[in-house]
């Protein structure tokens, strides 16, 4: 049976400039949906990526009623673990939703996003065939751009192999296939369920 688990986690105030801070969320993603190019990702997104991800979702996807982000208030304070952690829980539910639904899983706006770190001009460029590569080209590469290092990738796979008795093999030339140690994600207790 198909499954996808996404947590948005890690909570990190971002400073832009001298006056401007903004918070981002790590999304992690662990599938084995034919859906996604990586089974297991994580990239960091900020509230207003999530803010154009559903406007181009609804633009898509006219007849759907999406899900509400949480919303933006002008006394969110950064600052305040309360404020952050509501955001956060909602960006989580706004995932989850949008993640059951086929026609909007069709949409490789949505797998830039949370497979890439690309920003959404260039998401928009390599969805309207603007650029060099293609969807699953972006996320393969954003991939191999985040392997750790050697010595982790081993130290990972031992990890692995004792805890995990369903490998894959990689047929794509680009290395180990254990996603997990793509871009330093915390292992999550929810991926090890299934």
């Amino acid at each position: 049976q198909e499954f996808v688990t996404v947590l948005v986690r890690d909570p990190r105030i971002q400073k832009e400039d001298s006056w401007h801070s903004y918070v981002d969320y790590e999304i992690f993603i662990h599938t084995n949906s034919i859906c996604f190019t990586r089974k297991t990702s994580c990239v960091r997104r900020r509230y207003r990526e999530f803010v154009w991800l559903r406007q181009r979702l609804q633009s898509n996807a006219v007849l759907i009623q999406l899900p509400e982000l949480p919303s933006k208030t002008p006394f969110f304070n950064m600052n305040n673990p309360n404020h952050v952690d509501h955001r956060r829980q909602g960006l989580q539910e706004f995932l989850e939703k949008i993640l059951q639904d086929a026609l909007l899983l069709s949409d490789s706006r949505l797998h830039l996003f949370l497979q890439t770190q690309l920003s959404p001009e260039d998401m928009e460029a390599c969805v309207s065939g603007q650029t060099k590569y293609s969807v699953a080209d972006a996320i393969l590469s954003f991939a191999s751009l985040n392997r750790r290092f050697p010595v982790e990738d081993e130290e990972s796979k031992k990890g692995k192999n004792d805890a995990d008795s369903d490998s894959e093999s990689s047929s794509s030339g680009l290395g180990p296939s254990d996603d997990s140690i793509s871009c330093g994600c915390k292992a999550s207790p929810a991926s090890e369920e299934s």
